[in-house]
């Protein structure tokens, strides 16, 4: 009978978390005992070494039972899993890969995904998982895994944005519903949108950005606002230059728009990350994690509304989490197999009920409640099969890229002019990138 080791330090409810002091630890004993197999289990199993994020409690619990499901269905694979805190992952992975100790099969997410792959540290999957598993992913789950026309990470889940709303105080002021992407409000009509609500509200304070968010939030939640309107973060055909991109006249536009929604007092600072739950606002730039506590506070009274168009359809953030297979790996297919059976319709769907995000397969959308067409949420899955999610930029320099429009933005709420913001951003951009020889060569 096979078994599942899990590696608990600094415990929250049968969390195992590891911490940085008990990692270098564990680098240490594994350069003093390679020349040791500990790739076989107590009873000749091979063993299959995984790491995860300690992200939600739930998540946690779901993925514990998954190890254990595989575990009692093979014979010949036993999962060691290790959860490591979500704020210190990519600081301890990389530590990890500079040693040589990365586990068979790892998470990355989105930011950092390609920094990895062009450091040399994955194995691309298309011939270690079967074709119809690949065939049956969302096409944004595709998208974000692949690097240089290989397919390096898929995930078990994805990620949208919208605009949460309260139907009555829509209606009360004559605002039309739009039902998919396609039928998006224009940003005049959006502009109107906010006037006439504001007229209705006595702060006029009636749209909430979720500016208590930081860090990834801000080129998650707001790049779309530039692919709408024809610009972006950096030009994706060579992916060498930010200049004349993100700094066009499209974009200048379509932040100018953000940022007279701030300064014309429209949003709420949102501090206790209740604006929209206590009905301060009537709209909530935001995703699909938010729709738990929303539909709680206003169950006969919520409507989920697309992203506005700036002027080339509207657009939305993706991504999440991926799963992927360390270069150094010694048993590749026992790491896909075991990445095969989380992406099984029922444990997909496991996952998404505990976390509620987007089912990464097209069958599991199709059985999910919220996300099947009818489905409350079916906007987010429709967004991502067709094609209106932009993934973050394919490139490693995408961290430093973040970076740069991060800090831009900050200044533009902040109501610096936009147009120098973005300047600044685009320049140091394309100094890195031409600081690292355009990361062109896979290291």
């Amino acid at each position: 009978m096979l078994h599942s080791v899990i590696v608990i330090e600094n415990t929250q409810k049968a969390a195992p978390i590891i911490t940085a002091h008990l990692l270098i630890l564990m680098l240490m004993l594994a350069g003093c005992d390679r020349d040791r197999s500990d790739h076989n289990g107590p009873e000749g199993a091979v063993t299959l070494k995984v790491w995860a994020h300690a992200g939600q409690q739930a998540e946690r619990e779901v993925l514990q039972s998954q190890v254990a499901r595989f575990d009692q269905r093979s014979d010949e694979i036993d999962v060691e899993l290790t959860f490591i805190p979500e704020r210190n992952y990519n600081a301890l992975v990389q530590a990890a890969a500079l040693a040589g100790d990365l586990p068979d099969v790892l998470e990355f997410d989105g930011p950092y995904l390609y920094n990895y792959i062009w450091q040399g540290h994955l194995l691309p999957l298309e011939d270690l998982l079967p074709t119809t598993l690949i065939d049956d992913l969302l096409p944004s789950v595709i998208r974000q895994g692949t690097y240089d026309q290989h397919l390096y990470a898929v995930g078990v889940f994805d990620s949208g944005l919208g605009l949460y709303a309260r139907r009555s105080a829509l209606e009360a002021v004559g605002a039309r519903l739009p039902e998919s992407a396609a039928d998006a409000w224009s940003i005049g009509e959006l502009n109107d949108v906010l006037s006439k609500l504001s007229l209705r509200d006595n702060d006029r304070a009636v749209l909430d950005l979720k500016l208590n968010y930081a860090g990834e939030w801000v080129s998650y939640g707001f790049s779309p606002v530039l692919q709408s309107a024809g610009a972006d973060l950096i030009d994706r055909e060579s992916y060498q230059a930010s200049q004349d991109v993100l700094n066009n006249a499209a974009a200048v536009a379509a932040l100018q728009h953000l940022q007279n929604w701030i300064m014309a007092g429209y949003v709420d600072p949102n501090i206790d990350d209740a604006a929209f739950v206590n009905g301060r606002v009537v709209l909530s730039w935001v995703g699909h994690w938010a729709y738990a506590n929303y539909k709680q506070a206003w169950p006969d009274d919520l409507v989920v509304l697309p992203l506005p168009d700036f002027g080339l359809g509207s657009k939305t953030g993706q991504g999440s989490w991926h799963w992927g297979i360390s270069q150094h790996s010694q048993q590749p297919r026992a790491a896909a197999a075991f990445i095969a059976f989380l992406l099984n319709t029922d444990e997909v769907l496991q996952m998404s009920n505990a976390n509620g995000a987007v089912p990464a397969t097209r069958t599991a959308v199709a059985r999910s409640v919220n996300y099947r067409e009818g489905g409350e949420l079916h906007l987010f899955a429709e967004q991502l099969m067709q094609g209106v999610s932009v993934p973050r930029p394919r490139t490693p320099a995408y961290p430093v890229i973040t970076t740069e429009f991060q800090k831009a933005f900050q200044q533009i709420r902040n109501g610096a002019d936009v147009k120098q913001a973005l300047d600044e951003a685009a320049r140091r951009i394309d100094q890195d990138i031409r600081d690292n020889q355009g990361y062109r060569a896979v290291h």
